[in-house]
């Protein structure tokens, strides 16, 4: 970690949310954190330390699916990931637009590709494939 790096405080307010953490280099963070405190912890993220959502990533592993919510802290160029596991037979998470308004399409985006449903998204309708794409078939899943 940098002199100045923001993650000391992140991993003070996050605490016990805190399932695992990882040093990719030292401006590139995940921190593993369970789905039901994805909004708490984006929301802390957000208002507490200033950081900014700058995308999301969804990941079928064999396993489970992932997802990983690419924070941004600007003043130090420091970006933090905060990574959900989800079960593979009922894959849905609490949705981020109440806090990200900008969330609404990158959630749209894994929800179509990867049949993710997103609890309180405003808008779940497709936005890459068309209208008649057939349903419960998700181009990014592997089977």
């Amino acid at each position: 970690m940098k002199k100045n790096s923001i993650i000391p405080q992140v991993k003070q307010v996050l605490g016990s949310k805190i399932i695992n953490f990882f040093e990719k280099n030292p401006r590139r963070y995940y921190i593993e954190i369970l789905s039901r405190d994805i909004v708490d912890s984006a929301k802390i993220l957000f208002e507490d330390l200033g950081f900014r959502l700058s995308t999301a990533s969804g990941v079928d592993s064999e396993s489970h699916f992932e997802i990983l919510y690419h924070f941004s802290y600007d003043p130090t160029g420091e970006i933090v990931s905060l990574r959900i596991k989800l079960d593979k037979t009922n894959p849905e998470v609490d949705s981020l637009t109440k806090i990200f308004p900008a969330a609404e399409w990158i959630e749209r985006e894994i929800w179509e590709m990867l049949g993710i449903n997103f609890k309180g998204h405003p808008n779940l309708k497709h936005l890459l494939l068309s209208d008649d794409w057939p349903k419960d078939k998700y181009p990014l899943r592997e089977k």
